[in-house]
């Protein structure tokens, strides 16, 4: 007769019912890219407008008779606001808060573009698209983007940067193919109210989900370590601030360089390529609609482009992407006047292709070089970059007019805007590193 032990607790342990495991529960994304994300939605929203005046160039001057060069001048207040607005909106953001700032914003732009309907004077057009849409568009720009990529993002700041950049992008392949559609079919006043909606469409997103400060939901910034910093106390001054970055800034051999360079990036871009590209086309047999398509194209690629240059810039010296990306757009620009044609065919949707993703791609690494120069006033400076960048666009886009009404063709501006192109990627090669930048300011 053999005898067995039972192990003490045993029997218990058989007697108690099996407990399945806790599964863990899936981690949510941080909340910077929820953030992230609404910025992004708000410049597509805001994008409709950036994308209308090339569209309505060639209506406005059968409509009313106004001179090519007078709506010129229009589009060139509006872009040049865009920019000299930026530096004050990104102080402001600091003072009022992210959200008090883009909503006022696009409450702007929604009442400009709606008060163009009723216009029928020349001046009319300068104060609602050139004035109010430049103001509120202004406070929208990429010093927004900027600004959420420097305080939600400790890491991968370039690659949200290329992300948020690219919504304009993204806003120009939404409506750029609506609008073309709604202008030839319908008139210019229904696709500015279009637009106009859109933006007032995207206030009450923005209120609901845009925060100012990671801290505000008790967060540190995305891939920072430790506990989260304490929200700021609001900056008072924000026009004493924007101008005083400016003075110091301006100290600098560097911060020239980067107006420079972003004053022609601008000019290339927004001013000629946005602004010109489908009249300049039209002149050429290109039904409207086809040419806004094409333009919508270049969206695609940019959003590619823009992307892939923010992930290039966290890797690579920004200097050197930027003298690439210059050069390749010069040679570009001047192989265009020959691709004009009035169909479609395959060198111009090689153009297409190769511009589009080259053309907002220089502002990660802009963007990123004012960082490392500039530190914690690098948005503000930034601002005042990108405010050169808007006054060559205008610049051109009123030049550009000008030049259509006195030659009757458009070459010889593509032909200017591939040399200032040549004249960048030299400029961007000789900008100072940060730490050399910082040294001779300090002297």
């Amino acid at each position: 007769m053999t005898q067995t032990t039972e192990l003490p607790g045993a029997s218990e342990q058989d007697e108690q019912p099996h407990r399945p495991r806790r599964r863990a529960l899936p981690r949510l994304p941080h909340r910077a890219w929820s953030v992230a994300a609404t910025a992004f939605v708000t410049i597509i929203g805001a994008a409709g407008f950036a994308s209308l005046p090339g569209l309505l160039i060639d209506p406005l001057h059968e409509e009313f008779g106004w001179a090519r060069g007078t709506i010129g001048f229009a589009v060139s207040v509006n872009l040049a606001l865009y920019g000299l607005t930026a530096p004050f909106a990104a102080a402001l953001m600091d003072r009022f808060g992210i959200r008090k700032v883009i909503a006022a914003a696009l409450v702007v732009i929604a009442t400009g573009g709606g008060l163009t309907v009723f216009m029928t004077e020349p001046w009319q057009l300068i104060l609602c698209w050139g004035v109010l849409v430049g103001l509120g568009s202004g406070s929208m720009a990429l010093a927004f983007a900027a600004t959420i990529a420097n305080r939600w993002f400790a890491a991968r700041r370039g690659l949200v940067t290329g992300i948020l950049t690219a919504g304009g992008a993204s806003g120009q392949l939404v409506f750029l193919p609506l609008l073309s559609w709604i202008v030839d079919r319908h008139d210019w006043r229904p696709a500015a109210m279009t637009v106009a909606v859109a933006a007032l469409a995207i206030v009450p997103l923005v209120w609901l989900l845009l925060r100012d400060y990671p801290s505000d939901v008790g967060l540190a910034p995305y891939g920072a370590e430790g506990p989260p910093a304490p929200r700021p106390a609001p900056r008072r001054g924000a026009a004493r601030r924007a101008v005083k970055a400016l003075t110091s800034a301006s100290r600098t051999g560097s911060f020239w360089l980067l107006a420079g360079t972003f004053a022609i990036c601008g000019a290339s871009t927004n001013g000629l390529v946005k602004t010109h590209f489908v009249p300049a086309a039209h002149d050429h047999g290109m039904p409207v609609t086809a040419a806004a398509s094409l333009l919508a194209v270049i969206g695609v690629f940019d959003i590619v482009g823009t992307v892939a240059s923010g992930w290039f810039t966290d890797r690579f010296d920004a200097r050197r992407l930027l003298a690439v990306y210059y050069a390749l757009r010069g040679l570009s620009l001047m192989f265009l006047p020959i691709l004009l044609d009035d169909t479609v065919h395959p060198p111009m949707l090689f153009f297409i292709v190769f511009y589009g993703l080259d053309w907002v791609a220089t502002v990660p690494p802009t963007m990123a070089l004012c960082r490392e120069q500039y530190g914690e006033d690098s948005a503000i400076v930034f601002g005042w970059v990108l405010a050169s960048h808007q006054v060559g666009a205008g610049a051109v886009a009123f030049v550009g007019g000008m030049a259509r009404d006195a030659f009757g063709s458009y070459d010889l501006v593509w032909y200017g805007a591939g040399a200032l192109c040549a004249m960048a990627a030299l400029m961007a090669l000789v900008i100072r590193r940060g730490e050399d930048a910082k040294a001779v300011a300090a002297v």
